[in-house]
């Protein structure tokens, strides 16, 4: 049985490595892109090994994250808990506590902040659909997508992440690798996400929630996803019919479950 998120990605890549896990929409700029099983793990263990052999990320390391709801932060963050790191999210942090990490990955967007504070190693993401390097930028961040695509497809930690040791600091809220685990089956159980699930998910919505919600929850359950950030809601019931929406989170559409709702609510 998965003892952290690692082992919940590498249980769906034995299982069907093949089958959609992850379609990431942007409503404002147009884009789709779908990974599978199979591609999210080829970015995770590339990020992982970025992460490993460059910033010698490993357990008792802290990996902050400064990214909005996107595909690439997927890869991020379960390439961080791969390492047997703990993930801070800056989403719920005071800047000042970011001086307490080994490397800040930030969106293109976010940087310019971050690059006043005197951080250890800054990565910065552009978020282009196909993973193309940051444009425009010439600050001292290193670029991910550039540093990423030359480390390996096939990630094996330094030592093994252990299940009780620090995976998630977000606010208030601090749970071990094994406990990221534990809360992601619980709460698919109860807002209902079962296997074979795709499950709607919008922007607004994943950020509240956070990642146990969005993320690890549905790899859990043996769901897929669909994220969308700035959501149209006037696209959407075609997009969920389009890509066979089973259920939504936050988001209500006539005919298809929402989880966590009483049928009928």
């Amino acid at each position: 049985m998965a003892a952290t998120p690692a082992d919940l990605l590498a249980d769906r890549v034995r299982r069907d490595a093949a089958a959609p896990l992850l379609t990431h929409y942007d409503d404002a700029s147009g884009e789709r892109v779908e990974l599978s099983a199979a591609t999210v793990a080829n970015w995770v263990a590339k990020t992982a090994n970025l992460l490993q052999d460059e910033f010698d990320v490993t357990a008792g390391s802290t990996v902050a994250v400064a990214l909005p709801v996107h595909w690439q932060t997927a890869a991020v963050l379960l390439a961080a808990w791969s390492c047997g790191a703990t993930v801070l999210d800056t989403a719920a942090e005071d800047d000042g506590r970011l001086d307490d990490t080994d490397v800040v990955l930030a969106a293109q967007d976010r940087l310019g902040p971050l690059e006043e504070q005197d951080l250890p190693e800054l990565l910065g993401l552009s978020l282009h659909p196909l993973g193309l390097g940051m444009t425009g930028y010439a600050g001292p961040a290193r670029d991910y997508a550039l540093e990423v695509r030359v480390h390996g497809d096939v990630f094996v930690p330094w030592e093994r992440p252990d299940p009780a040791a620090p995976g998630l600091r977000l606010g208030a809220l601090e749970l071990t690798l094994g406990g990221l685990v534990d809360a992601a089956r619980e709460l698919a159980t109860r807002l209902g996400i079962v296997a074979g699930d795709r499950v709607l998910v919008d922007e607004r919505t994943a950020e509240e929630a956070g990642p146990v919600a969005w993320l690890l929850a549905p790899l859990a359950a043996g769901a897929s996803l669909v994220l969308v950030r700035s959501p149209d809601a006037t696209r959407l019931p075609a997009r969920a019919a389009a890509e066979r929406v089973t259920a939504t989170l936050g988001t209500t559409i006539d005919g298809i479950r929402a989880l966590g709702r009483p049928a009928g609510a």
